[in-house]
């Protein structure tokens, strides 16, 4: 009969049983990664815009100022920076992965020629402000930050970006363009419009957004609960370690 209580037999145990123990263990936490790295069968997320109403006012207006460039959406600033040292890449992109700007500027080329936050009803944090300016005044590349309410002039957002000094023709050339484009857009604006109307004689009428108590679309309001409800915050940029 075999002696359980020899502490030789203890001794030659204890090794082989917090083995399996670790072992176990491993398995356990390779099975619970990949079960949560697992693709869901049904993904609990819905689509939204990528813009706010006041956002939206500004970039309507930068596509008419840049009509010769493109304008991209809350890019984060490490998709066109360079680290000078290579070996501290990582380090820096995991400071500066979460800082963007609400809007853009580059040519066709892709290079970049500026960039704009458009802030929320809270000011843009003076931390925040402070890192992009110093970031892209380095990268000499202008920042700006702007409102729909109180907008520079084409000629001076320009001057500022692209280092233009309009002509007094060049102005009138330019703002027969952009007139041009606003008649253009009105006209396809109106255009959907009787078309969604003629839709909603023959079929069911088209549902609207009710209206909130404040006065304003279902849509605006809504944009007030993307912050608690979008993996980016839709007016300002995340908190990274550098803030």
């Amino acid at each position: 009969m075999m002696n359980w209580n020899s502490p030789w037999l203890l001794a030659a145990l204890v090794p082989v049983l917090l083995a399996l123990g670790a072992a176990a263990h491993r398995l356990w936490t390779a099975r619970a990664e990949k079960n949560r790295r697992r693709i869901p069968k049904h993904w609990p997320l819905s689509t939204r815009a990528i813009v706010n109403s006041e956002e939206a006012r500004v970039w309507h207006w930068l596509s008419r100022a840049f009509y010769d460039h493109q304008i991209m959406i809350k890019l984060p600033v490490t998709r066109f920076t360079v680290p000078r040292d290579r070996e501290k890449g990582m380090v820096w992109y995991r400071l500066l992965n979460g800082v963007y700007c609400t809007f853009t500027i580059c040519k066709a080329d892709g290079r970049v020629i500026g960039c704009l936050d458009v802030p929320g009803k809270n000011a843009l944090p003076r931390s925040t402000r402070l890192l992009k300016h110093s970031l892209l005044t380095q990268c000499e590349l202008p920042y700006w930050v702007v409102r729909s309410s109180s907008l520079p002039t084409v000629s001076e957002i320009r001057a500022e970006f692209l280092g233009e000094t309009p002509t007094p023709q060049t102005l009138r050339e330019r703002e027969m363009e952009e007139r041009a484009l606003i008649a253009a857009q009105s006209n396809l604006r109106s255009a959907l419009n009787r078309q969604r109307g003629n839709r909603s004689s023959d079929f069911s009428p088209l549902s609207k957004w009710p209206a909130s108590s404040t006065g304003e679309s279902s849509i605006d309001a809504a944009g007030s609960q993307w912050q608690d409800n979008s993996f980016l915050v839709p007016l300002d940029s995340r908190k990274g370690d550098l803030l």
